[in-house]
């Protein structure tokens, strides 16, 4: 059985929403903020990481309610 093929957006948008679901975890389990410990505090960087974690879970989120199929990877099939 063949996989489902996704655009490079849509592999941009799960890796961070895989990177937020993760550090959430750990915040929960043991209180350990990843992405402040790698980038530092409320630096510019940890803020760019924070919200492109939550652009892409808007985006995550408007795609299951509105939109059934990523159109660029309904162009790729």
């Amino acid at each position: 059985m063949e996989g489902k093929k996704t655009c490079f957006f849509c592999k941009i948008v799960d890796a961070l929403l895989i990177i937020g679901a993760l550090n959430w975890g750990l915040l929960a389990a043991a209180q350990v903020d990843l992405v402040a410990k790698l980038l530092g505090g409320m630096t510019v960087a940890s803020r760019v990481v924070y919200g492109l974690v939550g652009l892409a879970g808007l985006v995550k989120l408007i795609g299951c309610l509105c939109i059934k199929e990523c159109p660029a990877c309904k162009k790729q099939q």
